[in-house]
C-alpha cells in the first residue's frame, strides 16, 4: 500500500505540466490541533517535490461552514471525521475521504500553576474543592471537536458542572492551548500534540488522558472537487510511512494504512 501511495504520488508529479505546477499554490484547511505536526510535513513536501501549500488552521466546526459556502479549500483536514461525513452527505465533496491520525487529549498546565498535574484528575478536583482554581480553558465544545471531547471526559467525571464559573474557551483548540499554558489561566484540556510541541513544553506540564474517556478522535481528510495536482499530491503525500511518523512524533495514533474511504 505504501509503495502504491508512492508510485501514485510520482505520478501526479511527473505529469503536471511544470507552468501549471510553478503557478498552483492549493488552500488547505486544518485542524488548529495538527498545525505543528502539518508545517513540519509540508515542509518536507515542499523540499521533496518542490510544491507548495498554503495552510489555513482554525476550527473544524468553522471550516465545514465555509466550505458550505464555496470557500476555495481544495483539500480538508478535520480533526473529527463527523465533519466530513456531513459534506459528503450535502454533496460538497466527492467522497468521504479516510482517516490521517487518531488524536488524544491532554491535562496540561504552566509550570507554576497551583493545578497538580495527574491522567485521573484528581488535582483538578481538589483545586476545584479548595475553592483555588481560578481559570481552566477547554475549546469551544460547540464547534471544536477537543473542546466537545474535553466536555465528555469533565462530564464523565463528574467536574463539568462544578467548572461551569471557571471555563474559558478557546476559539479553536490551539488558542485554548495558548489560554491553558501562557499563564493566563490555571490551565486547561487541550491536544496532546499541542501539549507536546516544543513552543509550549518548555513552560508546561502535561499528562495524556486515557483515549477510552472520550469518544474516538478519528481525524479524517478529504480533497474537495475543486482540488488540483498538487492538492492531490499533498493527500498521497500524507499517508507515507515519513508523514505518518511525524504525527506519531507529535502523540497522534494511527489508522491502519488500508483504512480509508473512496480515495
Amino acid at each position: 500500500m505504501d509503495m502504491l501511495r508512492g508510485l501514485i504520488l510520482g505520478c501526479l508529479i511527473l505529469l503536471g505540466a511544470p507552468m501549471a505546477w510553478a503557478s498552483e499554490v492549493p488552500a488547505i484547511a486544518a485542524a488548529a490541533n495538527i498545525k505543528f505536526a502539518l508545517d513540519k510535513i509540508a515542509a518536507d513536501f515542499t523540499q521533496e517535490t518542490g510544491k507548495r501549500v498554503r495552510i489555513s488552521y482554525g476550527s473544524s466546526g468553522n471550516f465545514v461552514a465555509q466550505l458550505r459556502h464555496g470557500a476555495p479549500f481544495e483539500l480538508f483536514l478535520s480533526a473529527d471525521d463527523k465533519y466530513i461525513y456531513q459534506l459528503h452527505k450535502l454533496g460538497v465533496t466527492d467522497s468521504d475521504g479516510e482517516v490521517y491520525a487518531i488524536g488524544r487529549l491532554a491535562l496540561a498546565a504552566p509550570k507554576r500553576s497551583p493545578l497538580v498535574i495527574d491522567a485521573e484528575l484528581a488535582g483538578l478536583k481538589q483545586l476545584l474543592e479548595q475553592g483555588k482554581l481560578k481559570r481552566f480553558a477547554i475549546a469551544n465544545p460547540e464547534h471544536a471537536p477537543y473542546g466537545e471531547r474535553a466536555k465528555e471526559v469533565l462530564q464523565r467525571l463528574g467536574l463539568w458542572q462544578m467548572l461551569q464559573a471557571h471555563l474559558i474557551y478557546g476559539e479553536n483548540v490551539s488558542q485554548a492551548a495558548q489560554f491553558a499554558l501562557s499563564g493566563s489561566t490555571d490551565g486547561g484540556i487541550v491536544a496532546l500534540s499541542l501539549a507536546m510541541a516544543p513552543q509550549f513544553r518548555a513552560a508546561s506540564h502535561y499528562v495524556a488522558l486515557p483515549s477510552e474517556w472520550h469518544s474516538p478522535m478519528n481525524q479524517r481528510m478529504v480533497l474537495t472537487p475543486k482540488a488540483g495536482e498538487t492538492a492531490k499530491a499533498f493527500y498521497a503525500y500524507l499517508s507515507l510511512p515519513k508523514a505518518r511518523a511525524i504525527f506519531t512524533e507529535f502523540g497522534f495514533g494511527l489508522p491502519l494504512v488500508s483504512e480509508g474511504g473512496d480515495q
